[in-house]
């Protein structure tokens, strides 16, 4: 059954907006595990104009669910994580100035250094995911590298999901089956929303985790975080 994780750098970006702690960013991840979140996403960046590495610490111990980090393993991330110990660690090639992640890695050119990263992290009992484009290759590379999982890059399938589903959904299926091939696990993420989420989720059951973020908060302004999450969780609990 596909696992929700609700990202929640969007919050800290509005705080960040006017200084001081509000919206309080430790409350709102201990509220999102209480409406029914079944993981927090952080995605810290070095210049933290969202979530910061303090944030990162201080989150830590006030949830029970699952913990996933994101972010480029720069050392300065790499050291975060391995003091805090997340659940999961998701590896994203992001650039230090990138406004949010925009594709994956190649696991094929960058095969020494993901290696040695998921030795590191997993040498903690760290899971490790890596962020990739729909791309079978890229799934067996993270396979080679030592992965646990990967996460699917699904910006590319929100794009043009409202013109064909089927269509959309394609390469990303064919990759879903190669990573299942492999024995990694499978997580989504970047631009699922209440429109195009159910459909993803039933095309490929076997999605272990979806990490939501910029979508929730932006339905949140409407509806409420908690029935914001609740109508999230409705979208991947089909099965």
């Amino acid at each position: 059954m596909t696992r929700l994780s609700v990202n929640i750098n969007k919050i800290a970006t509005i705080r960040n907006a006017r200084g001081g702690n509000m919206p309080d960013v430790t409350k709102a991840a201990v509220d999102c595990e209480k409406f029914g979140a079944e993981g927090i996403t952080v995605h810290p960046r070095p210049d933290q104009r969202h979530i910061r590495y303090s944030d990162v610490r201080e989150i830590r111990p006030l949830i029970t669910t699952e913990f996933n980090i994101e972010g480029n393993p720069i050392p300065s991330f790499v050291d975060l994580v391995l003091e805090v110990v997340p659940d999961q660690v998701t590896l994203v090639p992001d650039a230090h100035d990138a406004i949010t992640s925009n594709a994956g890695w190649n696991t094929v050119a960058n095969r020494e250094f993901l290696t040695d990263i998921c030795k590191e992290f997993k040498s903690k009992g760290i899971r490790t995911s890596i962020f990739i484009d729909p791309d079978p290759e890229m799934a067996e590379g993270a396979a080679i590298c030592g992965s646990d999982r990967v996460e699917l890059y699904t910006a590319d399938y929100a794009l043009y999901y409202p013109i064909n589903p089927q269509k959309a959904i394609t390469e990303y299926y064919n990759t879903a089956k190669v990573v299942r091939e492999c024995g990694l696990g499978l997580n989504a993420g970047h631009d699922l929303n209440l429109e195009n989420l159910e459909y993803f989720i039933r095309e490929i059951p076997w999605t272990d985790e979806v990490s939501i973020g910029h979508a929730i908060i932006c339905d949140a302004l409407y509806m409420g975080l908690e029935q914001t999450i609740k109508a999230y969780l409705e979208k991947v609990k089909i099965f």
